[in-house]
């Protein structure tokens, strides 16, 4: 019976994680062309996946527990070792991860995305502001190197 319920939490775990890999892929689309309204969309749906997700994953980990069994792979596969579902559950489980894996790809890509643009974002701001920033020719043909920072109103 435990058999059972452990496959259907896997089972219902797999189509989240699917909507939530698109999200990402969705996502990186959106950081690239820094479509705001779009990643707001995006990032709320994605939270309430995650809280799903997390939900669901306590509910397996809990369900581990009371037999005794720990909240991993090796947990499950005790339990399947003992079912004559075990086949079909560790084909699940391992779509799941495979799933996860992809997830933790596209994040990961994602948040490289986000930094390369903080940067940027910084380097135009500082340049904005006159700081670190390239010398420039005056009248004479000299180069000037910018003193002092400048106010945004003023560059």
């Amino acid at each position: 019976m435990h058999d059972i319920t452990l496959l259907q939490l896997i089972e219902d775990d797999i189509a989240p994680t699917q909507e939530l890999l698109e999200l990402l892929q969705r996502e990186a689309v959106a950081l690239h062309g820094r479509e705001m309204a779009v990643l707001e969309q995006i990032l709320a749906r994605k939270q309430s996946l995650i809280v799903l997700l997390e939900q669901q994953g306590q509910r397996r980990n809990n369900l581990l527990a009371s037999l005794g069994l720990s909240a991993n792979r090796a947990g499950v596969q005790a339990v399947a070792e003992q079912s004559p579902n075990g086949e079909v559950i560790m084909q699940q489980l391992a779509v799941l991860n495979q799933l996860m894996d992809q997830c933790q790809q596209v994040n990961e890509t994602n948040g490289r995305i986000i930094q390369v643009q903080q940067h940027a974002t910084a380097s135009q701001i500082r340049i904005l502001n006159g700081g670190d920033s390239p010398s420039l020719y005056d009248s004479r043909g000299a180069t000037s190197p910018m003193a002092k920072p400048r106010a945004l109103s003023q560059v």
